[in-house]
């Protein structure tokens, strides 16, 4: 992932497209932005079409030829896809095969056979957390609703109390663990090495879910106490199995692609030879693209086969994976479109002219460009992948672990105070037939701790590593 990502930045022009000056330019990014801004809120145009759009009045604005624009739009999406197309599939299915075997709920059936009491908002926390692993962030919702309700109703605690750490786990997986898309674009924009990124994600993601989930949970529950709606339980997939797999190989086929990555970062670090057999070794098994396929080819037999799939059956599941990932694709290809589009226009070079002359850290910057897009946009993944166009060339000095905190700042930011224009927003609300008003107070203000905390934590670990 990382080499790819070198080649990717190293085949960028040198030479921008436009000769327009830091003003022009700057006009052009807030013009650019703000048709994006305005095809999705207010046209409520899908985010493929309004990125594209957005792309090329972005290079019309800042003077460049329109065939030079729309090359550079191209490239983009194409080294986009390229670089985390397969990923995101990968993780699909995985995630479906979790999903439809039971195993996700094997997994949430041991743990909260285990716990009760005080206990249970960790044990919601802990299931999101792992759940969310594999899993978009609008699938795992679904996904554990019904467990959030059930669980609510049936051990009569506030619906708050339990639905915020499971909503936490699942946010803070989406917007700073890869294989998500977000920090997947991110990545490969910067050039970061997965493994680190990977690494110090899940060191800030810890501390952070505590405090958005089972801390702010007390909170929230007494500023909105809400019963269960009995009308949004939809069935649940192991309903209709006879069986299912087992907890603990459900668990270990989920984690193996983060411990196969996790070890090529380490052997990366206590080896540090290319040439040696063990590094190169794994260089491959530990490769995003190689860990995720090696998880789903053994989930095809712990998940598929253990609940009794028949050949049919998998590749049924498999092609059923696939279909509701395409506009997700299409998003990020066109996000990574808009973010070579800026990079060849030379924004990113005024960028980095600019913020010499000022005293604001480069992490901070990131943090805040994202925060900027995501209450513009209401997307995590538009905001996530745009910021990372406009910060790209800050990274060009750092050390590997800053440009790893880089990826997770831009990450941070993207959660920023989810409102009306983000799709989550509405989900979460009709799921558990909350007002406006108090998804704002519950969801909303949980997204803002999830993005300052991630970001404070980022900044902290940025001044001793």
């Amino acid at each position: 992932m990382t080499r790819l990502s070198v080649e990717l930045l190293a085949a960028d022009p040198v030479e921008p497209i436009t000769s327009a000056g830091h003003a022009q330019l700057g006009i052009a990014v807030l013009a650019g932005i703000a048709v994006i801004v305005l095809l999705i809120t207010k046209f409520k145009l899908h985010a493929f079409l309004a990125l594209t759009i957005g792309s090329l009045a972005l290079g019309a604005f800042a003077g460049a030829p329109l065939d030079k624009a729309i090359t550079s739009f191209s490239a983009g999406l194409g080294s986009t896809v390229a670089g985390v197309g397969v990923l995101i599939a990968l993780g699909a299915i995985l995630g479906k095969l979790l999903a439809d075997s039971g195993g996700a709920d094997q997994i949430v059936d041991t743990i909260l056979a285990r716990a009760g009491g005080r206990s249970m908002p960790w044990a919601m926390v802990l299931i999101a957390s792992v759940i969310g692993l594999p899993l978009f962030f609008e699938v795992g919702i679904v996904l554990l609703i019904p467990v959030v309700l059930m669980v609510a109703k049936r051990g009569n605690y506030s619906l708050m109390r339990i639905g915020v750490p499971a909503l936490a786990g699942l946010s803070v997986m989406h917007g700073l663990i890869p294989p998500h898309p977000g920090p997947l674009v991110a990545i490969d924009a910067v050039g970061a090495n997965l493994g680190v990124t990977l690494a110090l994600g899940i060191l800030v993601a810890i501390p952070t879910v505590i405090i958005a989930g089972p801390v702010f949970s007390k909170y929230a529950a007494r500023w909105v106490d809400v019963p269960a709606p009995e009308k949004m339980i939809p069935q649940r997939a192991s309903e209709d199995l006879e069986k299912r797999p087992g907890f603990g190989v459900t668990i270990a086929t989920v984690l193996l692609p983060v411990v196969l990555m996790l070890a090529k970062a380490l052997v990366d670090i206590v080896v540090d030879d290319p040439t040696h057999l063990v590094q190169r070794v794994f260089d491959v098994i530990g490769s995003p693209l190689i860990a995720l396929l090696a998880a789903v080819i053994v989930a095809m037999f712990t998940l598929g086969r253990a609940a009794g799939f028949t050949k049919g059956r998998l590749s049924t599941t498999v092609e059923k994976s696939l279909a509701p990932i395409a506009g997700i694709l299409l998003i990020v290809g066109a996000g990574g479109g808009f973010k070579q589009t800026l990079i060849d226009c030379g924004v990113g070079q005024m960028i980095l002219d600019i913020s010499k002359d000022w005293s604001i850290p480069a992490l901070l910057l990131a943090w805040l460009i994202a925060v900027a897009i995501r209450l513009a946009t209401g997307s995590a993944t538009v905001a996530t992948i745009s910021a990372a166009g406009l910060v790209a060339p800050l990274a060009a000095d750092m050390s590997t672990t800053h440009t790893a905190l880089l990826v997770l700042a831009i990450g941070a930011g993207s959660l920023f105070f989810s409102h009306v224009n983000d799709a989550g927003f509405w989900l979460v609300k009709e799921y558990f037939g909350l007002s406006v008003g108090q998804t704002i107070k519950t969801w909303s203000v949980m997204e803002t701790i999830i993005s300052v905390v991630a970001g404070g934590l980022v900044l902290l670990l940025s001044l001793v590593i």
